[in-house]
């Protein structure tokens, strides 16, 4: 016999079984089946490189990036990125476009590595898709934590905590110690979310724990934000070649462990809160009852839940608390002119309150101008096109991705006058004052609009105008001696600045206002 005709070696069938599969996918992405029509018809953008697409064009701030694209290419950008398409609206126009007249095709969102490594494989509230499931974790929500009702009846709980976050402020000032200001909000946001969820604080105002817990999430936050090369190009998927899947599978476990071991204490502790539910306590019932339309929740449905609340619901917030606190310290005349709006209305004899926020139109300005200049998410999370659809004119294919660049959108000329600048004057005309950050203005969505809004925008608001208030009105800030203020970005899902502020406080109030 012919040893030509002899059967190849079982890894030598394996080897050109792949070189052929790889050489077959390269050549799709190099000549896509997508017809000359239909790809006429899709939005202008960028050519980018064969196999990668446009990726090496998105840089270390990829916002940054799509924003000076877009202002080669148009309001409504398409980049081919791997395998996918790669939709980017950068004016307030085209988000209208795609949340409000094109939302019920935008309601998905792609599973990729980080909603499976960080959020239980999409089983959490942020990255489930559009289905019954997700509409009874976000009904939970809001009608225990996150909507008008909930908000009104823990506002005692908000209170109490800002009470516990002000006498720890106020000891670092008696010692002249620098107050780590991220550090302080996450332990107060943190521990609200505790007492609403869980019936407990999670953290003491700052100690290594609530530390640990800040730092993990900055990684999630770091690591959830980072374009996947193996989310575009499937075949480096294995080589990782990024290090991504093994950080995120790590600060997965990490957060695992303090997610399981708080819902356990949660259920060992249930014959304490009978008759008064917590969230979590509402939330576990529905593992042993199902809905109407069939639906059951998981062990992994909770922690994912709880995970989404105490992440999402802690960065975002004092990220944009502490950005508000560096353009005053950069803008003395602004920080002079709220604080006298407070003292107008508060005085000095007590501290802020709530109530007091309807009352104080130009801090309200600034916390819009803070969402506007520095939004809590620069880039939205991606949804996915479920269907072919027309957006102005132009075709979006099936499965295409859905980026909105809000941080392009807040820094638009054509919108904004002198959008670089920190003016909350802009928010006092009669026009600016019914600007509101609630997924009805579209120049103005911190917190995106249509069906996939965040669930925390009112909590959301209401915590950066109470937290921010209560920081000016009790307490003067100043850098310590000799450091410089750094307002350097520091890319992710969130966008917190690349140096966190540390400030002097120095009590502003009677000395019982602090009791």
């Amino acid at each position: 016999m012919d040893a030509s005709s002899l059967p190849l070696p079982l890894k030598d069938i394996l080897f050109f079984s792949f070189l052929f599969l790889l050489l077959h996918y390269l050549f799709s992405l190099l000549f896509p089946t997508t017809s000359k029509s239909t790809s006429s018809n899709l939005p202008p953008g960028p050519r980018g490189y064969p196999v990668v697409g446009c990726l090496p064009l998105l840089g270390a701030n990829p916002h940054h990036s799509l924003a000076h694209l877009a202002r080669q290419y148009g309001p409504i950008m398409h980049l081919k990125m791997g395998k996918h398409h790669v939709i980017v609206a950068s004016t307030a126009s085209a988000a209208r476009v795609f949340l409000k007249a094109l939302d019920a095709y935008f309601s998905d969102r792609p599973v990729d590595a980080a909603p499976i490594r960080l959020a239980y494989g999409a089983h959490d509230l942020v990255f489930a898709q559009y289905s019954p499931r997700w509409k009874l974790l976000r009904k939970i929500c809001n009608l225990h934590m996150l909507g008008p009702k909930a908000l009104e009846t823990n506002s005692k709980i908000r209170r109490s905590e800002m009470a516990h976050m002000v006498r720890s402020m106020h000891d670092s000032s008696q010692r002249g110690e620098p107050v780590k200001l991220i550090e302080m909000l996450s332990a107060l946001l943190a521990n609200i979310i505790g007492q609403v969820a869980l019936s407990r604080r999670v953290f003491d105002t700052a100690n290594a724990e609530a530390a640990e817990f800040k730092d993990m999430v900055v990684e999630l936050f770091k690591e959830g934000g980072k374009f996947n090369m193996g989310d575009y190009i499937p075949a480096f998927v294995w080589l990782d070649v990024q290090g991504l899947e093994k950080r995120m599978k790590e600060l997965q476990r990490r957060f695992d462990e303090m997610l399981t071991r708080m819902v356990r204490e949660h259920e060992m502790s249930a014959a304490e809160r009978e008759g008064s539910p917590d969230l979590l306590d509402i939330a576990t019932a529905y593992m042993h009852e199902e809905t109407r339309d069939g639906v059951r929740l998981t062990h992994v449905n909770i922690k994912g839940l709880l995970l989404n609340l105490l992440a999402a619901g802690t960065d975002t917030t004092s990220t944009t608390i502490e950005w508000a606190v560096a353009e005053l310290l950069q803008n003395p005349s602004i920080l002079k002119r709220v604080q006298a709006e407070m003292d107008s209305v508060i005085g000095r004899d007590r501290r802020f309150e709530e109530s007091d926020i309807s009352n104080l139109p130009y801090l309200r300005a600034i916390c819009k101008e803070t969402f506007r200049k520095h939004p809590s998410t620069p880039l939205s999370l991606p949804r996915l096109c479920t269907q072919d659809c027309q957006a102005d004119s132009y075709f979006i294919p099936k499965n295409s991705r859905l980026l909105l660049n809000i941080w392009a959108i807040g820094r638009d000329p054509d919108m904004w006058e002198n959008p670089l600048e920190f003016n909350p004057d802009r928010f006092m005309t009669p026009k600016g004052t019914t600007i509101e950050p609630n997924g009805n203005h579209f120049e103005l969505i911190t917190f995106g609009a249509g069906r996939r809004m965040c669930a925390g925008d009112r909590m959301g608001v209401l915590m950066v105008e109470f937290a921010l208030g209560t920081l000016l009105h009790c307490f003067d800030l100043e850098l310590p001696k000799g450091v410089e203020l750094n307002m350097d970005e520091a890319f992710g899902l969130a966008l917190p600045k690349a140096v966190p502020v540390s400030a002097v406080l120095k009590p502003r109030l009677a000395a019982h206002a602090y009791l």
